[in-house]
């Protein structure tokens, strides 16, 4: 079993969200992508271990990071559009959280990778 180091996570997550912001005022919606892989990676590197403690810190960061946008999406779609809205942004969350899990796990993947170890 993974014991699960908190405080990269926490950092990843941070990363994620306010660099998938500013990146994707400059270079739209792939600049979440990159947002998330910087951050995967961070964590990766930071947390060490092997192929499996990577993958799993870099998931951890990507479906939270998913479950707080989806959360906002919820809430700003719902605001907006009412009923159907709210709809498209839990379907989003859906998308969000298979997108940040896979995505988080190859970004925690490659920051084993770039430490050394595994």
């Amino acid at each position: 079993m993974v014991e699960v180091k908190w405080t990269p996570v926490i950092v990843g997550l941070v990363i994620a969200i306010i660099l998938g912001i500013i990146l994707e005022l400059f270079i739209g919606s792939w600049g979440g992508l990159i947002a998330y892989l910087i951050a995967t990676i961070y964590v990766g590197y930071t947390v060490g271990g092997d192929y499996m403690n990577g993958a799993i810190h870099g998931a951890l960061v990507g479906i939270v990071a998913a479950i707080i946008v989806g959360i906002l999406a919820i809430i700003g779609l719902g605001a907006v559009a009412g009923g159907v809205g709210a709809a498209a942004g839990i379907l989003a969350l859906i998308v969000g959280l298979i997108y940040g899990a896979i995505v988080g796990a190859i970004g925690g993947i490659i920051g084993i990778l770039l430490r050394g170890q595994g």
